[in-house]
């Protein structure tokens, strides 16, 4: 209520002003066809001029203000996939039995172009994404995630990430499966039901990690060479992957 009435006031304010100032024109003058004539002139831009404003203008401040906010969410992105996601996605290909099915779909290249990065995105919604608990060890998981539980909690407390739906059902996947692996005194030797539940919580973060670091290598192989070229030199399917270039 108090912003409308400020709003109100300063509105009447300002027509009062320019009542003033055609009193002071005519005063002046004597010439009220010259005000009619401007003043017609000047209410007949009008249209244009909101034209101007609102869809032109704001159009573009809107679309900078976009790329803005797109740009500080794959810088948030990037930080998660250097703290943890690609460790993480280390330990889930790794104890993936049927990784060779998809390995070669996963080493991005130079050449990729948003047709490429769609049609492999696409083709791995149908992948059948398991864990070998057989292979998994869970200690070291749960030491991983942790670890960086704090940081997987500011990274939620960070507004930029209100209006990216993908990444935030990463991260709350994530978040769970530590938690999971937190609350567990023993990780050895887990009963079997509990295995298959967290076997279910670690293929839920497995496949919506993999979809959301090809949409992030897409992003650096547009936008950021020498980010992408590290990425590949370090990348998760590959095990023949190495930072040091050869």
């Amino acid at each position: 209520m108090k912003t409308i009435r400020w709003q109100v006031w300063l509105g009447a304010a300002l027509v009062l002003a320019s009542a003033i100032l055609y009193a002071v024109h005519y005063a002046i003058f004597r010439d009220a066809g010259h005000i009619f004539i401007y003043l017609l002139g000047d209410i007949a831009f009008l249209p244009i001029e909101v034209l101007l404003v609102t869809l032109i203008i704001h159009g573009l401040l809107s679309a900078k203000e976009r790329r803005g906010k797109v740009e500080k969410m794959n810088m948030v992105i990037g930080a998660f996939f250097s703290e943890v996601g690609t460790k993480l996605l280390i330990c889930l290909s790794d104890w993936d039995p049927q990784l060779d099915t998809i390995r070669e779909q996963l080493i991005v290249g130079n050449n990729w172009t948003r047709r490429v990065f769609e049609g492999i995105n696409k083709e791995l919604r149908g992948y059948s994404y398991k864990v070998d608990m057989a292979k998994v060890n869970l200690s070291h998981l749960g030491q991983l995630l942790c670890a960086k539980k704090d940081f997987l909690v500011r990274l939620l407390e960070n507004p930029v990430l209100l209006e990216h739906e993908s990444f935030t059902d990463v991260l709350w996947a994530v978040f769970h499966l530590a938690e999971e692996l937190a609350c567990r005194e023993g990780l050895k030797d887990p009963p079997p039901r509990d295995r298959e539940h967290l076997a279910g919580d670690m293929k839920r973060v497995y496949n919506l990690l993999v979809h959301q670091w090809l949409d992030y290598m897409e992003h650096l192989k547009d936008n950021y060479p020498y980010l992408f070229s590290l990425a590949m030199r370090t990348n998760p399917f590959d095990q023949t992957a190495s930072p040091v270039i050869q």
